[in-house]
């Protein structure tokens, strides 16, 4: 791998995860406020405040707190809602001043399966630092774990 395909690596995350469920839930449960609010955040963290507008054109804001009691807020806009296949949207962590700080463009793919089940190609980008990156990986692997939980539910 060269350096400069190395350095674009370390700013992007892609994640591919298979849910046991049929792809019209799954979107379901990425752009209907009630499920976002139940699986989208870390382990351990919850969401005190979620809003938005979930279509091409609209926005979100939202604070997940950590298990020490530390708010973290961020925002986005949707780009692109188009079901049940395919959303973009940006996203932002704010910064003390409730100021938005560099922005990344997430854009998430939904496939049905011959068995009935979603694959879901998640990918996020340009990230300012590998460290960042691996953060981000974290953080999301956990809450679609909690996403597989949910859907188990609703299925």
């Amino acid at each position: 791998m060269s350096a400069e395909a190395a350095a674009t690596a370390d700013t992007e995350l892609t994640i591919d995860r298979t849910f046991d469920a049929p792809r019209a839930l799954v979107f379901e449960a990425w752009t209907r406020q009630e499920h976002l609010d139940r699986w989208s955040c870390p382990t351990g963290f919850t969401m005190p405040l979620s809003e938005g507008d979930i279509r091409t054109g609209g926005w979100f804001r939202t604070c997940m707190r950590s298990p020490d009691g530390q708010d973290h807020w961020l925002s986005g806009k949707y780009r692109e809602v188009t079901p049940p296949e395919r959303i973009v949207f940006t996203h932002a962590w704010h910064d003390e001043n409730d100021a938005p700080g560099h922005e990344t463009v997430v854009t998430i793919t939904f496939e049905e399966t011959e068995d009935g089940k979603t694959r879901m190609a998640f990918h996020q980008a340009f990230f300012t630092s590998k460290a960042s990156r691996d953060g981000h990986e974290g953080g999301w692997n956990e809450s679609f774990g909690k996403l597989d939980a949910l859907l188990a539910t609703l299925a």
